[in-house]
């Protein structure tokens, strides 16, 4: 069975288009407004201070341990964990530094073998990660 085709059938056709609308998931995710219960609150990246660093345990069959931030939001106290790429970088972050959070790929779901860590850390007290790991710039003094 297709579609109503009849004269009158515009009612019925519709209502039913607004109905399978809601089995989109990129429809539901723009209109249930739940982009703005998610740590970012609707932004690409936020700012906040490293409160200790962590190692998560990779899934199976990986065996490592992942280098990681525990992080509260500047904006909203939110509580996150943030992996730190690159060997060595975790060696740049200390406590109390302020961190730049960004996502870290799959649209906020875990990446890899990396259980339940959504972000990565990108800068680190207004230095990127990257240049200090490269050796370009140095981490500031306070």
């Amino acid at each position: 069975m297709g579609k109503t085709r009849g004269m009158g059938a515009g009612r019925k056709l519709q209502l039913h288009r607004k109905a399978q609308r809601w089995a989109d998931k990129d429809f539901k995710r723009a209109h249930l407004g739940s982009e703005y219960k998610k740590p970012f609150a609707g932004a690409c990246a936020a700012k906040g201070i490293v409160l200790e660093k962590i190692g998560i345990d990779a899934k199976q069959p990986n065996s490592a341990i992942r280098k990681c931030a525990r992080v509260q939001l500047i904006k909203n106290g939110k509580k996150i964990a943030a992996f730190v790429p690159n060997d060595g970088c975790l060696n740049f972050i200390e406590e109390n530094d302020e961190v730049l959070i960004a996502g870290f790929g799959r649209r906020g779901r875990a990446v890899g073998d990396i259980p339940g860590v959504r972000f990565k850390v990108v800068k680190v007290a207004g230095v990127s990660l990257v240049a200090l790991f490269r050796g370009k710039k140095e981490k500031p003094r306070n």
